[in-house]
Protein backbone atom coordinates (compact mmCIF):
# COMPACT_ATOMS: atom_id res chain seq x y z
CA UNK A 1 0.00 0.00 0.00
CA UNK A 2 1.52 3.44 -1.13
CA UNK A 3 1.17 6.19 1.36
CA UNK A 4 -1.56 8.55 1.89
CA UNK A 5 -1.67 11.98 -0.04
CA UNK A 6 -1.92 14.76 2.27
CA UNK A 7 -5.44 16.96 2.30
CA UNK A 8 -5.76 19.43 -0.45
CA UNK A 9 -6.90 22.54 0.49
CA UNK A 10 -8.96 24.90 -1.53
CA UNK A 11 -9.00 28.39 -1.82
CA UNK A 12 -11.06 30.37 -4.31
CA UNK A 13 -9.04 33.69 -5.89
CA UNK A 14 -10.81 36.49 -7.83
CA UNK A 15 -9.03 38.47 -9.68
CA UNK A 16 -10.81 42.09 -10.56
CA UNK A 17 -9.33 45.82 -12.26
CA UNK A 18 -10.52 47.59 -15.16
CA UNK A 19 -11.05 45.90 -18.70
CA UNK A 20 -7.83 45.74 -20.23
CA UNK A 21 -5.10 45.93 -17.28
CA UNK A 22 -3.98 42.00 -17.96
CA UNK A 23 -6.37 40.03 -15.82
CA UNK A 24 -6.95 36.94 -18.39
CA UNK A 25 -3.22 36.40 -19.34
CA UNK A 26 -1.87 36.59 -15.70
CA UNK A 27 -4.78 33.57 -14.95
CA UNK A 28 -3.45 31.83 -18.75
CA UNK A 29 0.57 32.54 -17.31
CA UNK A 30 0.11 30.78 -14.20
CA UNK A 31 -2.11 28.50 -14.51
CA UNK A 32 -1.04 27.25 -18.15
CA UNK A 33 2.11 29.19 -19.02
CA UNK A 34 0.47 31.21 -21.79
CA UNK A 35 0.76 34.37 -23.09
CA UNK A 36 -2.29 35.83 -25.79
CA UNK A 37 -1.68 38.90 -27.02
CA UNK A 38 -4.86 39.23 -29.07
CA UNK A 39 -6.85 38.71 -25.79
CA UNK A 40 -9.97 39.32 -26.14
CA UNK A 41 -12.18 41.04 -23.24
CA UNK A 42 -14.09 38.61 -20.50
CA UNK A 43 -17.17 37.91 -20.83
CA UNK A 44 -18.56 37.68 -17.47
CA UNK A 45 -16.64 35.43 -15.48
CA UNK A 46 -14.22 32.44 -16.21
CA UNK A 47 -11.78 30.61 -13.87
CA UNK A 48 -8.97 28.15 -14.11
CA UNK A 49 -7.10 25.83 -11.06
CA UNK A 50 -3.86 25.14 -10.38
CA UNK A 51 -2.14 23.32 -6.93
CA UNK A 52 0.43 24.86 -5.08
CA UNK A 53 2.92 23.56 -2.46
CA UNK A 54 3.12 25.35 0.87
CA UNK A 55 4.44 24.23 3.74
CA UNK A 56 4.25 20.61 2.58
CA UNK A 57 0.47 20.91 1.82
CA UNK A 58 -1.04 20.88 -1.69
CA UNK A 59 -3.33 23.91 -2.21
CA UNK A 60 -5.71 24.29 -5.25
CA UNK A 61 -6.16 27.44 -6.15
CA UNK A 62 -9.87 28.19 -8.08
CA UNK A 63 -9.08 31.34 -9.99
CA UNK A 64 -11.78 33.09 -11.00
CA UNK A 65 -11.28 36.27 -13.78
CA UNK A 66 -14.01 38.57 -13.30
CA UNK A 67 -15.17 41.43 -16.33
CA UNK A 68 -13.88 44.75 -15.72
CA UNK A 69 -16.52 46.36 -18.43
CA UNK A 70 -19.69 47.75 -15.91
CA UNK A 71 -22.10 45.96 -17.56
CA UNK A 72 -21.03 42.23 -16.43
CA UNK A 73 -20.56 44.03 -12.58
CA UNK A 74 -23.76 42.60 -10.97
CA UNK A 75 -23.20 39.45 -12.21
CA UNK A 76 -18.99 39.58 -11.27
CA UNK A 77 -19.89 41.08 -7.72
CA UNK A 78 -21.24 37.76 -6.78
CA UNK A 79 -18.32 35.86 -6.63
CA UNK A 80 -17.04 38.40 -4.47
CA UNK A 81 -18.48 36.70 -1.72
CA UNK A 82 -16.86 32.98 -1.66
CA UNK A 83 -13.45 34.09 -2.20
CA UNK A 84 -10.86 33.96 0.63
CA UNK A 85 -7.97 35.86 -1.55
CA UNK A 86 -8.07 39.13 -4.77
CA UNK A 87 -5.68 39.97 -6.64
CA UNK A 88 -6.88 43.71 -7.59
CA UNK A 89 -4.74 44.63 -10.60
CA UNK A 90 -4.03 47.93 -12.69
CA UNK A 91 -1.94 48.59 -15.71
CA UNK A 92 0.78 51.03 -14.79
CA UNK A 93 0.96 52.33 -18.01
CA UNK A 94 -2.27 53.56 -17.44
CA UNK A 95 -3.31 55.61 -14.70
CA UNK A 96 -7.17 55.72 -15.07
CA UNK A 97 -7.37 52.05 -14.27
CA UNK A 98 -4.74 52.96 -11.11
CA UNK A 99 -7.43 55.53 -10.03
CA UNK A 100 -10.29 52.97 -10.02
CA UNK A 101 -8.11 50.82 -7.76
CA UNK A 102 -10.12 52.75 -4.90
CA UNK A 103 -13.28 52.38 -6.40
CA UNK A 104 -12.95 47.87 -6.88
CA UNK A 105 -11.53 47.90 -3.29
CA UNK A 106 -14.25 49.34 -1.99
CA UNK A 107 -17.21 47.10 -3.94
CA UNK A 108 -14.61 44.04 -2.76
CA UNK A 109 -14.92 45.47 1.07
CA UNK A 110 -18.93 45.70 0.50
CA UNK A 111 -19.34 42.34 -1.18
CA UNK A 112 -16.61 40.07 0.27
CA UNK A 113 -15.77 37.93 3.44
CA UNK A 114 -13.75 41.34 5.65
CA UNK A 115 -11.11 38.32 6.67
CA UNK A 116 -9.99 38.26 2.37
CA UNK A 117 -6.32 38.70 1.72
CA UNK A 118 -6.08 41.29 -0.80
CA UNK A 119 -3.12 41.99 -3.26
CA UNK A 120 -2.31 45.29 -5.54
CA UNK A 121 -0.90 44.30 -8.82
CA UNK A 122 0.77 46.35 -10.91
CA UNK A 123 0.42 44.82 -14.22
CA UNK A 124 2.65 45.20 -17.35
CA UNK A 125 6.00 46.26 -15.90
CA UNK A 126 7.62 45.12 -18.62
CA UNK A 127 5.67 48.71 -20.26
CA UNK A 128 9.04 50.84 -18.15
CA UNK A 129 9.10 53.35 -20.82
CA UNK A 130 4.97 54.14 -20.92
CA UNK A 131 5.15 53.86 -16.82
CA UNK A 132 1.90 56.20 -15.84
CA UNK A 133 2.02 55.32 -11.93
CA UNK A 134 4.93 55.21 -9.68
CA UNK A 135 6.34 52.26 -7.85
CA UNK A 136 6.47 53.92 -4.63
CA UNK A 137 2.80 55.84 -5.16
CA UNK A 138 1.64 52.45 -5.31
CA UNK A 139 3.25 50.96 -2.47
CA UNK A 140 2.16 53.75 -0.30
CA UNK A 141 -1.45 53.22 -1.35
CA UNK A 142 -0.94 49.86 -0.77
CA UNK A 143 0.17 49.98 2.96
CA UNK A 144 -2.57 52.82 3.47
CA UNK A 145 -4.94 50.23 3.09
CA UNK A 146 -3.58 46.79 4.33
CA UNK A 147 -2.96 45.50 1.63
CA UNK A 148 0.25 43.32 0.08
CA UNK A 149 1.72 44.73 -3.34
CA UNK A 150 3.76 43.15 -6.44
CA UNK A 151 4.15 44.37 -9.34
CA UNK A 152 4.15 41.69 -12.28
CA UNK A 153 4.41 41.06 -16.05
CA UNK A 154 2.08 38.80 -17.73
CA UNK A 155 3.81 39.15 -20.84
CA UNK A 156 7.55 38.16 -19.97
CA UNK A 157 6.22 35.98 -16.61
CA UNK A 158 7.93 38.27 -14.32
CA UNK A 159 6.57 37.67 -10.84
CA UNK A 160 3.00 35.97 -12.05
CA UNK A 161 4.50 33.06 -10.06
CA UNK A 162 5.68 35.12 -6.89
CA UNK A 163 2.17 36.73 -7.04
CA UNK A 164 0.28 33.93 -6.39
CA UNK A 165 2.45 31.96 -4.48
CA UNK A 166 2.54 35.12 -1.83
CA UNK A 167 -1.29 34.97 -1.77
CA UNK A 168 -1.94 31.58 -1.22
CA UNK A 169 0.70 31.27 1.20
CA UNK A 170 -1.16 34.23 3.13
CA UNK A 171 -4.34 32.85 3.01
CA UNK A 172 -2.61 29.15 4.24
CA UNK A 173 -1.12 30.69 7.08
CA UNK A 174 -4.37 32.52 8.37
CA UNK A 175 -7.03 29.26 8.09
CA UNK A 176 -3.86 27.15 9.66
CA UNK A 177 -3.75 29.98 12.76
CA UNK A 178 -7.92 29.93 12.50
CA UNK A 179 -7.97 26.10 12.89
CA UNK A 180 -5.48 25.99 15.80
CA UNK A 181 -7.42 29.05 17.13
CA UNK A 182 -10.55 26.98 16.76
CA UNK A 183 -9.13 23.90 18.34
CA UNK A 184 -7.25 25.33 21.82
CA UNK A 185 -10.98 27.37 21.91
CA UNK A 186 -13.14 23.32 21.58
CA UNK A 187 -10.04 22.02 24.05
CA UNK A 188 -11.04 24.92 26.76
CA UNK A 189 -14.76 24.20 26.33
CA UNK A 190 -16.81 21.70 29.03
CA UNK A 191 -17.18 18.10 26.81
CA UNK A 192 -20.22 16.94 26.36
CA UNK A 193 -18.65 13.46 28.66
CA UNK A 194 -18.46 15.61 31.50
CA UNK A 195 -21.32 13.79 34.17
CA UNK A 196 -21.92 16.70 36.64
CA UNK A 197 -21.65 16.05 40.11
CA UNK A 198 -24.34 16.91 42.53
CA UNK A 199 -22.77 17.57 46.26
CA UNK A 200 -25.68 17.42 48.72
CA UNK A 201 -26.37 20.68 50.50
CA UNK A 202 -24.88 20.48 54.03
CA UNK A 203 -27.97 21.34 55.87
CA UNK A 204 -29.15 17.83 55.31
CA UNK A 205 -27.48 16.96 58.85
CA UNK A 206 -29.12 19.40 60.77
CA UNK A 207 -32.45 17.44 62.17
CA UNK A 208 -29.33 15.27 63.51
CA UNK A 209 -28.25 18.41 65.37
CA UNK A 210 -31.43 19.38 67.02
CA UNK A 211 -32.42 15.84 67.99
CA UNK A 212 -29.09 15.57 70.05
CA UNK A 213 -29.96 18.68 71.96
CA UNK A 214 -33.31 17.90 72.68
CA UNK A 215 -32.22 14.52 74.86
Amino acid sequence: MGSRDPPTLASQIVLIGDSGVGKSNLLSRFTRNEFNLESKSTIGVEFATRSIQVDGKTIKAQIWDTAGQERYRAITSAYYRGAVGALLVYDIAKHLTYENVERWLKELRDHADSNIVIMLVGNKSDLRHLRAVPTDEARAFAEKNGLSFIETSALDSTNVEAAFQTILTEIYRIVSQKQMSDRRENDMSPSNNVVPIHVPPTTENKPKVQCCQNI
